[in-house]
C-alpha cells in the first residue's frame, strides 16, 4: 500500500464531503464525520494492524511512531500536501488494535464568518484578563478561540504565545509578533510552558486547554499581572465552568482561587454546534461577563445564582443560551426539536417558546 497516497485519499473524502473528522482502526474500515453524523466508507477496505502501522508512520515518522507503541497514545498534527490543510490528530489502541482519530483544522476565520456575536471582539480587545470559551469536545472552542486571536493578530502589535498540545491553527503574523508552542516537543507540558511566560515579554497567552490545577493557577495568575489570557475547558457553561476550576483546588485554597478568578475573570463563553436545516451547523451559545454582580457571587460561593445573572442581564451584553437558541429557530436555521435537545434548561426554554 502506498500509505501517503492513502492517508490523502482519506483526509480528501472528509474535505470533498465538508466533513470535520476522520476515524481510521485496524478491523474496520474508514468513516468520517459530517455535520455530528458518522459515516462509514463501506466501499474501503478494513485496515489490517499492518496498514495502520504504515500510516501512522507516514504521518508522525518511525521515531514517534516506536514511541506510540511503547506509550500506547499519541497526539500529533498532520500537514496535508505541504499545508492545503491541516489535521489534529489523536493515536491509541483499543483490543490491542491500533486506532486514529483526526480532526480537520480549517482556516481561521473571522467571528463574523463563524455566526458568532459581536461582542466577543471587546474581549480580543482587552489588555488584560482571563476569557474561557467552554463545552463539550467538538463544539467549536478552538475556532472560536482561533478567531479571537488572529483579530488581535490583524489589530495591533502584541506579543502573542499559545501553547498547545498539539499546535492546531497556524497563524500567519500580521501587526504581532507570534510565537506557538508544541507540548512535548517545545515544552514539557503545559505548567512548564505557562511559568516560562513571565519572561518572555509577553502580551497575550494563549492556552489550549486548561488540564492541571497548576495550570488554572498560573493562568489566573498571569491574568492578574497585566497579561490577557485565553483558553478552553471542557465544562457545559458558566456556573459549572467556576465551579470545576474551584474545585479543582484543595480545600485550604479554594478561598484564595475564589478572589482572584473574581478579579481576574473577564467572561466565559460557552457555544454548541447545532444542526442547521439547511446542512452544516451553526453556533449557540451563553456569554457571561463578569461583573461586579458577578464578582461577588463568585467570592460568595453563590455561583448556582450566576444563571439568574445571565438570564437578566442581556442590556450589558450577556447571552443567555436559550434566547440564543430560539433566536435560531426564529431566524429558521434550526427546528425547535434541536433548541430543546441541546438546552441547559428545556423547561425555562418552552416558557419563552
Amino acid at each position: 500500500m502506498d500509505y501517503k497516497k492513502e492517508i490523502e485519499g482519506l483526509i480528501e473524502a472528509v474535505i470533498n464531503e465538508k466533513g470535520s473528522d476522520l476515524h481510521i482502526s485496524a478491523g474496520r474500515s474508514p468513516a468520517i464525520r459530517v455535520s455530528g453524523q458518522l459515516i462509514t466508507l463501506v466501499k474501503h477496505e478494513p485496515m489490517t494492524q499492518d496498514d495502520m502501522k504504515g500510516l501512522l508512520t507516514e504521518m508522525i515518522g518511525k521515531e514517534s511512531t516506536a514511541k506510540f507503541l511503547e506509550r500506547q497514545e499519541a497526539d500529533f498534527a498532520y500537514n496535508y500536501k505541504g499545508g492545503e490543510a491541516r489535521l489534529r490528530g489523536n493515536a491509541f489502541i483499543h483490543k490491542g488494535q491500533i486506532a486514529v482519530a483526526m480532526r480537520l483544522i480549517p482556516k481561521v476565520k473571522s467571528l463574523s464568518e463563524l455566526n458568532l456575536p459581536q461582542v466577543l471582539e471587546t474581549f480580543a480587545r482587552r489588555k488584560q484578563g482571563f476569557f474561557l470559551i467552554v463545552g463539550p469536545v467538538g463544539q467549536g472552542k478552538s475556532t472560536t478561540m482561533a478567531a479571537m486571536i488572529d483579530l488581535i493578530n490583524h489589530e495591533r502589535a502584541e506579543h502573542i504565545v499559545t501553547i498547545e498540545d498539539p499546535v492546531e491553527y497556524l497563524f500567519e503574523p500580521a501587526k504581532s509578533l507570534i510565537d506557538q508552542r508544541d507540548v512535548g516537543i517545545d515544552t514539557k507540558d503545559f505548567s512548564s510552558g505557562l511559568k516560562s511566560i513571565f519572561r518572555e515579554d509577553v502580551n497575550v497567552i494563549m492556552v489550549g486547554e486548561m488540564r492541571s490545577p497548576e495550570t488554572i493557577a498560573t493562568a489566573v495568575t498571569a491574568a492578574e499581572t497585566g497579561h490577557l489570557v485565553f483558553s478552553t475547558l471542557h465544562t457545559n457553561n458558566a456556573s459549572q465552568t467556576i465551579d470545576r476550576i474551584i474545585d479543582s483546588f484543595p480545600p485550604e485554597q479554594q478561598d484564595q482561587i475564589r478572589v482572584q478568578l473574581s478579579g481576574s475573570l473577564i467572561g466565559i463563553l460557552s457555544q454548541r454546534l447545532v444542526p442547521r436545516i439547511t446542512g452544516g451547523r451553526v453556533p449557540a451559545y451563553e456569554l457571561l461577563i463578569n461583573n461586579n454582580a458577578v464578582a461577588n457571587l463568585i467570592r460568595e460561593k453563590r455561583t448556582h445564582e450566576i444563571d439568574v445573572v445571565i438570564e437578566t442581564g442581556m442590556g450589558e451584553g450577556m447571552i443567555d443560551m436559550n434566547r440564543s437558541l430560539l433566536e435560531l429557530v426564529q431566524k429558521g436555521e434550526i427546528t425547535i426539536e434541536n433548541a430543546y435537545l441541546y438546552s441547559f434548561n428545556p423547561k425555562a426554554l418552552e416558557r419563552l417558546v
